[in-house]
């Protein structure tokens, strides 16, 4: 059979069925919470000027990453949730697949780019504005965004010519190693590339803890560099430090994981870096960060003010309609 023809089962979800309505509930609220906290740190950034700056655009960039990636999961998930069969076209699988994981490496690639940014702008502050050029920061975007969909589409690409001798995914949601694993040909060439891939991105975060050693030097020497590095860069660490812990996890338990696990730490360990960063990127950017908290707060304000306004106006033609002699 071609594999075009597949149909591949997700077992994931197996054993909540007597839970669906409390499952879809939380899953439906996080991911409307996930898109209300990118959605706004996204607008805020584009529409305050004060904002337009390399560090603050990189943080957009983070958070669209953030709305796509997600797009790869929730959907799907929500509607497996409300159904009694859990299947997937082979080509939606393929998509899911790439979505998920070109997310993930985009993020890895823009924590780095960000990295960068954070090391020029404390380690080299006379050169920064130099350095860091809005067609710098352009070009910074594309590749992390371009990179990654490169890598994954060769991924997709060996992995798509592998003939298959089952269809059941022992998971949530599509992954390249668990369609790997029904291969019934030898897979050595896939193996070699995914660890390539894993490695090439490893000397991303390699990159990152040693500009981190740099930063930590530099800001040392002053009281404020040492601001401006808790101000700018503990967020940015911290989003690291969550989203590579997660990650690991996930990979690990792909790789090496049993059915031994209990189904919902194998969902946990699954769906965390799907669930996690996401939500945690802007929240502490959104907190930590005084210029775009300020900004978020003003946005609102802006938006009460004009609703309180707006009702005042209608709650005065009322009064005028109901007392025309007045």
């Amino acid at each position: 059979m071609e594999n075009s023809s597949y149909v591949f089962t997700l077992s994931g979800l197996n054993n909540i069925r007597g839970n669906k309505d409390t499952y879809f509930s939380l899953t439906l609220l996080a991911y409307l919470l996930i898109i209300f906290v990118n959605c706004t740190l996204i607008v805020t950034i584009l529409r305050e000027k004060s904002l337009h700056e390399p560090m603050y655009i990189l943080l957009c960039n983070l958070c669209v990453n953030g709305l796509y990636g997600t797009a790869g999961l929730y959907p799907k998930l929500l509607a497996d949730l409300l159904s009694d069969t859990h299947v997937i076209p082979y080509t939606a699988c393929f998509l899911q697949v790439f979505v998920i994981y070109s997310s993930v490496l985009c993020d890895f690639s823009t924590l780095t780019v960000m990295a960068y940014d954070r090391y020029v702008a404390i380690c080299r502050p006379l050169q920064y504005h130099s350095v860091i050029t809005t067609q710098a920061v352009g070009k910074l975007i594309l590749f992390s965004w371009l990179f990654p969909f490169f890598c994954i589409l060769v991924l997709i690409s060996l992995t798509a010519r592998l003939t298959l001798c089952g269809s059941h995914i022992e998971k949530l949601y599509c992954e390249n190693w668990a369609i790997v694993r029904l291969s019934c040909v030898p897979t050595t060439t896939n193996n070699v590339y995914g660890y390539i891939v894993i490695f090439v991105f490893l000397a991303h975060v390699f990159f990152i803890l040693y500009s981190y050693v740099k930063l930590i030097i530099a800001s040392s020497k002053s009281r404020e560099d040492r601001g401006k590095f808790m101000q700018t860069c503990l967020p940015h660490l911290l989003t690291l430090i969550n989203f590579t812990v997660a990650l690991f996890f996930d990979t690990m338990y792909s790789r090496y994981g049993t059915k031994d696990f209990p189904q919902s730490l194998r969902n946990f360990l699954a769906l965390e870096f799907l669930i996690i960063p996401p939500l945690f990127n802007p929240l502490v950017y959104g907190l930590k960060l005084t210029q775009v908290r300020r900004a978020v707060l003003r946005m609102f304000n802006k938006h009460n003010s004009a609703d309180i306004l707006l009702e005042g106006n209608n709650k005065h033609h009322a009064t005028i309609l109901s007392n025309p002699k007045r």
